[in-house]
């Protein structure tokens, strides 16, 4: 049975999604879970779903400056970092200051914690990237190629950060807040048709990722690893 008691562990982008699910479940099994979002109205949203001792922080990883005064902090035991802005679009319907602020809030945001953000050595990070790495669709570009970095970073992060592990957990088709811009009979019909041609039958939901997460950070002999977390999306 994981066992997380009184391990402190910072979850980037752990007012939504992943992150939050991530955070619930570690909460419950008694770690020292803080939560960090740009978002303070999310945030404290967020964090009436915890418990009292879960703490919360506004960071905005795109800002260097805000990940650096982080470098002088006490060692987490584990970071997970989920965070993202990336909009969806196709290479010619996307501007390229969009797209550069997508590839900055998810790659360059957690590459720069990976730098700063100090990790106890028995530890371990955390990237959430995605499925599109290495399935990727036809409007799909940007975020394929975003993922596959993220991946690559984690992979060669376990060697340059070792004996910090760093491991990376890639979801398929998740059904979260992402999707709320949608009307709703349009991203049922989106979910639905997913769900048809995956072999499990549904799509994702942020706790299928979230439980992910936590094998990894209990998992003391996994290191450089993608976990495909997808039901099948890869395959299908």
């Amino acid at each position: 049975m994981l066992d997380f008691m009184n391990l402190s562990v910072l979850v980037i982008g752990g007012s939504s999604g992943v992150g939050l699910a991530t955070a619930q479940i570690l909460d419950r099994m008694g770690a020292n879970v803080t939560i960090a979002s740009r978002n303070l109205d999310k945030l404290h949203e967020a964090k009436r779903l915890l418990s009292d001792t879960a703490q919360h922080l506004e960071l905005d990883i795109t800002d260097t400056a805000q990940i650096q005064a982080l470098q002088d902090s006490p060692c987490w035991d584990h970071v997970v970092i989920s965070a993202a802005d990336t909009p969806m679009g196709g290479i010619m319907a996307l501007n390229v200051d969009d797209a550069r602020h997508a590839m900055d809030s998810k790659f360059w945001g957690a590459y720069t914690a990976a730098k700063y953000i100090p990790v106890s050595a028995k530890g371990s990070i955390i990237f959430v990237a995605g499925y599109l790495s290495v399935r990727p669709g036809k409007a799909s570009a940007l975020q394929s190629a975003i993922n596959a970095a993220l991946e690559a970073l984690g992979r060669a992060l376990a060697l340059e950060l070792a004996p910090v592990r760093v491991n990376t957990v890639s979801p398929g088709l998740m059904d979260t807040k992402l999707w709320d811009s949608l009307p709703s009979q349009k991203r049922l019909e989106m979910f639905d048709m997913a769900a048809n041609k995956l072999p499990i039958g549904r799509v994702g939901l942020p706790n299928d990722a979230a439980k992910a997460v936590c094998f990894l950070i209990d998992n003391d002999y996994t290191t450089g690893s993608t976990v495909y977390v997808d039901g099948g999306g890869r395959i299908a």
